[in-house]
């Protein structure tokens, strides 16, 4: 595997990823999925940011990076507040507990989207991809805490 097919594989599983995030009940939105996922993702590495600084990491365009942070904000997932050292800019950071929201995001399952971008209806062969992702995750994923 050279560095276009890692690319170009990550892109897959980032679209896998899009199409397994629940998505029953929730009033259509101006931000995309990836957006969010990408704010998320920022969130974790900064646990305390601006959208501001969101946007300067990401590159993302700051009204991306503010609708994507009303609607973690509306589904619970965070918090944002005056900073306070300088009380014109906003902080954000995760909420304190667990959101609905959040948990059912947390519990569901990628197998419906991995299957269809796989091709396949095999339970078995779904299980292994699931337990080949789990470990990529492990040994890849940024540490926390």
């Amino acid at each position: 595997m050279n560095g276009v097919e890692l690319f170009l594989l990550g892109r897959t599983l980032m679209k896998i990823g899009e199409e397994a995030m629940p998505v029953e009940g929730l009033a259509p939105q101006t931000t995309s999925v990836r957006t969010v996922l990408v704010v998320v993702s920022d969130l974790r590495e900064h646990p305390e940011t601006s959208v501001g600084d969101i946007a300067g990491r990401t590159g993302l365009p700051q009204s991306a990076v503010s609708g994507a942070v009303a609607r973690l904000r509306e589904a619970g997932s965070i918090v944002t507040g005056p900073d306070p050292r300088d009380r014109r800019r906003t902080l954000i950071r995760a909420a304190p507990e667990v959101s609905a929201r959040l948990a059912e995001v947390r519990s569901s399952s990628i197998a419906g989207a991995l299957a269809s971008a796989a091709h396949t209806d095999d339970p078995a062969e779904i299980a292994e991809l699931v337990a080949m992702l789990e470990t990529l995750a492990r040994r890849l994923s940024p540490r926390t805490g």
